[in-house]
């Protein structure tokens, strides 16, 4: 009968060999110049825009034009998804592979 540290060791046999055959990530040429051009613009900037949305739909809304307000305001959670992307593609990189390592990021 197995123990659980034969069941560990199994397990870390069986991580490091799909380590080994997996996939090298990497990415397209237009991914890698789009990174290039947002990577000019601050993250700030980004979370600006949203806060300025914010504040056009509330704009909106109190002048009573609620239709323009909710569309503006659907703007927020899309510019701050892609600020996000920016704050990650700057910390992170678009590729471990590209500068060197082997596999994602941990």
């Amino acid at each position: 009968m197995e123990t659980g540290k034969d069941y560990m060791e199994t397990g870390k046999e069986y991580l490091e060999q799909a380590q080994r055959h997996a996939p090298e990530p990497s990415e397209d040429e237009f991914t890698k110049t789009v990174e290039k051009y947002t990577a000019a613009v601050p993250s700030s900037a980004y979370l600006a825009v949203a806060v300025g949305a914010m504040g056009l739909s509330l704009l909106f809304q109190l002048s009573g034009r609620g239709k323009w307000g909710n569309f503006v305001a659907q703007w927020v959670p899309t510019l701050l998804i892609i600020g996000l992307y920016n704050k990650m593609v700057k910390l992170e990189g678009h590729d471990r592979s590209h500068r060197g390592g082997v596999g994602y990021s941990s």
